[in-house]
């Protein structure tokens, strides 16, 4: 990145064994500060703290229901508050990774299952993108990384099925459009597309078995640990990646190969 520092704004950056929060760490390594959202805000700020303390890094911490409109718009002031008192330097990118899962079959789906994980995945991507955009393009400068997965890209496969593959199909959707919408704006628009990754996010519904079988489905011989997926979303988020514009990149140890 510049020399002028940024602050990145993360959803779904609590978790202690997330890629959000990995992503954070990594992003607040590298000189950024950091926004640390996510919808369980106690998690939000000890998340925060442990990774000010570890990097010296300026981070803050926030609640947030990335698919309920008026939470989005409240974190996104609380973000602007921040940075207008000078504790945080202006937004730089937003990374929208807060999403859920569901491995429930196609005919044991209710509409309410889909409409919250498209809501989630899908409409979150959207609504923190669209609050934080603006402050981005008057800038001039900006970077956005969605976060899409291995799912949509072959129909499931992993853990989550039909749901979870559709909402993360939309974000590739999503992704490429409004890049090309953008055009010279100045901010940069990407999909990252994970495999298998090392994070709780299966927790309440793998087993041994299944979590062997997804070893055994990649080439490299194992899961992408948190830190894989944050390294390539902070080259994502970086200058040299400035010409790389509605794409998505794959992180998925060759386990699907097109």
């Amino acid at each position: 990145m510049s020399e002028t520092k940024r602050t990145a704004v993360i959803t779904g950056a609590g978790a202690p064994r997330g890629i959000g929060k990995a992503t954070a760490a990594r992003l607040a390594g590298d000189g950024w500060a950091v926004a640390v959202l996510d919808l369980d805000e106690p998690a939000a700020k000890t998340a925060a703290d442990e990774i000010a303390t570890e990097t010296g890094a300026p981070v803050f911490a926030h609640g947030v229901d990335v698919a309920d409109e008026p939470s989005v718009l409240a974190a996104y002031r609380a973000v602007r508050a921040e940075v207008d008192a000078g504790r945080l330097p202006a937004v730089g990118a937003v990374i929208n990774i807060a999403g859920i899962t569901s491995p429930v079959p196609f005919l044991e789906t209710t509409v309410e299952l889909w409409n919250k994980v498209m809501a989630v995945n899908a409409t979150g991507t959207y609504l923190v993108t669209k609050a934080f955009l603006p402050d981005l393009i008057d800038a001039g400068w900006g970077r956005i990384v969605n976060m899409s997965s291995v799912s949509a890209q072959q129909g499931g496969g992993v853990f989550g099925r039909t749901p979870y593959s559709s909402a993360k199909a939309a974000i590739l959707g999503f992704t490429k459009s409004l890049a090309r919408e953008l055009g010279a704006a100045g901010v940069t628009v990407n999909a990252v597309a994970p495999g298998a990754v090392d994070t709780d996010i299966r927790a309440a519904a793998t087993t041994d078995e299944l979590e062997a079988a997804i070893v055994a489905s990649v080439p490299l011989g194992r899961q992408a640990t948190r830190q894989d997926v944050a390294g390539v979303i902070a080259w994502l988020t970086s200058e040299d990646a400035g010409y790389l514009h509605g794409a998505c990149i794959d992180i998925n140890g060759g386990s699907f190969l097109h």
